[in-house]
């Protein structure tokens, strides 16, 4: 009986939100692990009904105890599981009969302990979908929805204080994910939910996610990422909590693993795992932290309603040297540093000592102290100037004047609309305390408060640009037509189809032999690129097999001889179609556009500087298909070596909008073949005053039934 996707999402919704929770293997000693569950719900109050059931017992902690699951008295919302492995199935078959929808399996000694518990966890997962129930486990600690006392685990972060807050966190590691939710509490934010995923046999992170976010309660959604097979569920979660309003932060683990494999294109081997991830969540607005303290840097300006309304960033500072470093990290960051406007000037003039500074950073000394007037005066002044939409206070110690700061940060909060960040090093506990209840983020270093603010800008712009018409709405053009051999196209019929879809491509003619070659070179008028043409031979200049600017008939005779000898000797067994004649095409600048299939993300777009060194360099940006001009020119803007594109050493600047174009043009195309099309590389595009137009394609088409 598996569950409709509606029934389906009712039972997620029983799992977090249960009237009643059965307790499968209760244990009498509430300090064990099938323990630990009764004591937290009797503890923090849960107001449903607790059903333990143990055979070996009539009565836990005053609670009646049954049996076995057939004798339940009703058909629980929610079962917590802790029983031996071997015993998980029957146990999951017997709730499904008693009509127990959704469980939380606490059991391990299963895909964690090798090929056979991978073996009994798949059982337990289909086995689970063939009753209609959802499983969050096994090997998990469960989770705590807080709004409503639901204490579903045993980890160590139930034990303290677990007082809502507007902050939903689901995560994949146990340990980890516990270390978080600590912290999270250590800096008084709250967590309305705490879900921790383990080996997801059934619900993964973000099936969870999405039921938890629905909740008017949750601001702000938080993750921890050891791994994603799913990428489109995540972009489906990324564009719910958009729609929705509410900041997604993730941490994912293995930044650095490669995960490079052998690829007939530049794009195959440069779309490493993390690197197209890091692009496509940028894309769908997901904030990304390096590390947990980053991540609650985020949350914790993130959980405050004020927003960010563009990039201008403020600051107001004890320090002019702290001021410096602030600001260069802004710049880092994408943040501006305005110039205030002579109207804000003034005002800072009028409280503002002779030795301060009136710029951006404003330096308003050590003088406040003797003039609390001085510091709120001009911060409130900093905050209206309509160039600065975030604000960033710097101090240390003053472990004598907390009285007197925590009102002034108070009167700046009441009289100002814009966010602002106190970054007060050193900082006495009783301040911290006393700000963040009243809702004023504070940090402990300069560079850290500038990080929180870049996340608060980019979450509002990605919001203000995202209000047009979704990608995914843009019209598809065709699709390539059925019966195509899979593997590397000709190069002609590869080129053809782009054109067709609006790509600019530079016509290609194939010669079977040097009489052909030679009358091709005649029809082109000028001179010409002679290149080897082969379904085995991808990089031709691998093999030497590209000849530039051969421009009468015994160089066209000769390159084409040349070229055929040059592959035969390099790959003996390589199939040889011929040369590809091609007028030579101008542009000063080299860029590689390419498509790949990712196995997470599907079919993902690449732009970079191209030639052969494309990759040495690296210098390259990913996005997920399809997607609109505006976002191939975010593309384009990523690219360390972006400043060719504008022209350098006497070179004029090239068209961005016209290459943005390209590149959408080229994402919709890819998007309509994903079933299709494995990997293309357009290699290099040459862009000059006309435009950017491809002079190479290499196309590698798959098998749809391969999957």
């Amino acid at each position: 009986m598996t569950l409709s996707n509606t029934d389906r999402a009712e039972a997620v919704r029983h799992l977090v939100h249960p009237r009643s929770i059965a307790v499968i293997g209760a244990s009498a000693d509430l300090g064990k692990i099938n323990g630990r569950p009764l004591k937290h719900l009797l503890e923090k109050g849960y107001a449903g009904r607790i059903l333990p059931v143990n055979p070996k017992y009539r009565e836990i902690a005053g609670l009646a105890c049954f049996p076995c699951i057939e004798e339940l008295p009703e058909a629980a919302d929610l079962a917590i599981v802790a029983v031996p492995a071997a015993e998980v199935i029957p146990a999951i078959e017997a709730l499904a009969r008693r009509g127990i929808r959704a469980a939380v399996v606490f059991s391990s000694g299963f895909g964690e302990m090798g090929a056979e518990g991978r073996a009994l966890e798949d059982a337990l997962a289909q086995r689970a979908r063939d009753c209609g129930v959802v499983l969050c486990g096994p090997n998990c600690l469960g989770f705590v929805n807080a709004f409503e006392q639901v204490y579903a685990t045993f980890s160590q972060y139930a034990d303290g204080e677990t007082g809502p807050g507007p902050i939903a966190f689901v995560t994949q590691s146990g340990a980890f994910g516990t270390a978080i939710a600590a912290l999270v509490r250590q800096r008084g934010l709250g967590l309305g939910y705490f879900i921790n995923t383990g080996n997801e046999a059934d619900l993964g992170f973000c099936e969870l996610m999405s039921s938890v976010v629905e909740d008017p309660r949750i601001r702000v959604a938080a993750g921890y990422l050891e791994g994603l097979e799913d990428g489109a569920a995540l972009v489906r979660l990324a564009q719910r909590c958009q729609a929705l309003g509410k900041p997604l932060v993730l941490t994912k683990v293995g930044r650095m693993a490669s995960g490079v494999r052998a690829a007939a294109s530049h794009t195959g081997a440069l779309a490493v795992e993390d690197a197209v991830f890091d692009a496509v969540i940028r894309q769908y607005g997901v904030l990304r932290a390096r590390n947990e303290e980053q991540m609650l840097d985020m949350l914790e300006a993130l959980s405050q309603p004020r927003a960010a309304a563009g990039p201008g960033l403020g600051i107001a500072t004890q320090s002019g040297g702290a001021g410096v470093m602030m600001a260069d990290r802004a710049e880092e960051m994408g943040l501006a540093v305005p110039e205030l406007a002579p109207a804000t000037r003034a005002r800072l003039a009028e409280v503002m000592p002779a030795f301060g500074a009136l710029g951006n950073p404003v330096d308003v000394t050590g003088q406040f102290v003797a003039r609390p007037e001085l510091l709120s005066e001009s911060v409130v002044a900093l905050l209206e100037d309509p160039g600065v939409h975030v604000g960033i206070v710097w101090l240390q110690l003053m472990t004598a004047h907390v009285d007197t700061l925590v009102r002034i940060f108070g009167e700046i909060q009441a009289r100002t609309t814009k966010p602002f960040l106190v970054c007060w090093v050193a900082a006495p506990e009783e301040a911290l305390r006393r700000l963040r209840a009243l809702g004023i983020v504070v940090y402990g270093a300069g560079e850290r408060a500038v990080e929180a603010a870049a996340a608060l800008v980019r979450w509002h712009a990605f919001r203000q640009r995202s209000a047009g018409v979704p990608a995914e709405a843009l019209p598809l053009p065709a699709r390539l037509p059925e019966g195509l051999v899979e593997g590397v196209q000709p190069t002609v019929q590869a080129t053809e189809w782009l054109r067709a879809a609006g790509v600019p491509m530079a016509p290609v003619t194939l010669a079977r032999d040097a009489d052909e070659a030679v009358a091709l070179w005649r029809t082109a008028g000028g001179p010409v690129a002679l290149k080897i043409e082969s379904p085995d031979i991808t990089h031709k200049t691998e093999v030497g097999g590209v000849l530039l600017k051969r421009n009468d008939e015994a160089a066209v005779r000769e390159g084409f001889a040349e070229l055929m000898r040059r592959a035969a000797e390099a790959q003996p067994a390589a199939r040889l179609s011929g040369v590809v004649v091609q007028g030579m095409a101008g542009g000063h600048v080299e860029l590689v556009l390419g498509v790949q299939r990712d196995l997470v993300f599907g079919t993902v777009v690449m732009v970079g500087i191209g030639g052969v060194l494309v990759e040495v360099l690296k210098d390259v940006s990913f996005r997920r298909a399809p997607f609109d001009a505006d976002e191939g020119l975010r593309m384009l803007g990523e690219l360390r070596m972006g400043a060719l594109l504008d022209g350098v050493r006497g070179q004029s600047a090239v068209d961005r909008q016209a290459i943005a174009r390209m590149l959408a043009g080229l994402s919709q195309w890819a998007a309509a073949q994903q079933d299709r099309l494995a990997e293309l590389d357009l290699n290099p595009v040459l862009v000059g005053p006309e435009g950017p137009l491809a002079v190479d394609c290499v196309m590698v088409l798959r098998d749809p039934r391969a999957g």
